[in-house]
């Protein structure tokens, strides 16, 4: 929280809800009022009410007329229609950044997986919410299609944001999600657009199917 002096801006109270959907601080269906959260994070109501617009655009918040704001509780088909939606676009970031991308790229990725194995084993989500994301990022930013970049920015953290509120995706130490982050990688590496997109379109298959389980 800051001082009266140094007040959140909106991207920043707008970072700070989203952590709090990320981390199960405020769940599905929970009601956003205005006041509250301006007391707790000691600002105006002002930034309040645009990051909770803001949030809306993203999936996350429902505006109810005269009725204030809730988070989201998305369905198992909304979920999974989110999926597919993020698979398609993550296959052709791939499919791109297979011819694109750089060895400092591939390295920054490695990083990111390696560091996801450390964080799984230190449960801590918001950390590994923020790697994970990274990693998805990188691959975007190498596919060099921006525009793709911020329509997966958007869709990746309300993907992370449901499955938080569907179930704990941390809740074991041998989350399969960092060997098929390392499989990407090699797949990347070895310029190979179809292995890529095939480990991509796996992997969030796979995702989904732990919801189901």
């Amino acid at each position: 929280m800051r001082t009266a002096n140094f007040p959140l801006s909106v991207d920043e109270v707008h970072r700070e809800l989203l952590r709090k959907f990320i981390t199960g601080q405020l769940g599905p269906g929970e009601r956003l009022p205005e006041i509250a959260l301006a007391a707790q994070l000691g600002v105006s109501r002002t930034p309040v009410r645009e990051a909770l617009r803001r949030l809306a655009g993203e999936g996350l918040v429902v505006l109810v007329p005269n009725g204030g704001a809730r988070v989201v509780s998305p369905t198992p088909q909304e979920l999974e229609e989110t999926f597919e939606v993020r698979c398609e676009m993550e296959c052709l970031a791939a499919r791109r950044a297979a011819k694109r991308i750089t060895p400092a790229q591939l390295c920054l990725m490695e990083e990111q997986a390696e560091e996801e194995d450390r964080l799984i084993r230190d449960w801590d989500v918001e950390a590994y919410v923020r790697t994970n994301t990274r990693f998805h990022l990188i691959m975007a930013e190498a596919s060099g299609n921006s525009v793709l970049g911020e329509y997966l920015e958007n869709i990746l953290a309300r993907t992370f944001a449901y499955m938080v509120f569907v179930q704990s995706f941390l809740a074991s130490d041998r989350n399969p999600s960092v060997g098929e982050h390392r499989a990407i990688v090699e797949a990347l590496r070895a310029r190979d657009p179809d292995g890529a997109e095939g480990l991509i379109r796996h992997h969030l298959s796979r995702t989904v199917g732990d919801f189901r389980a």
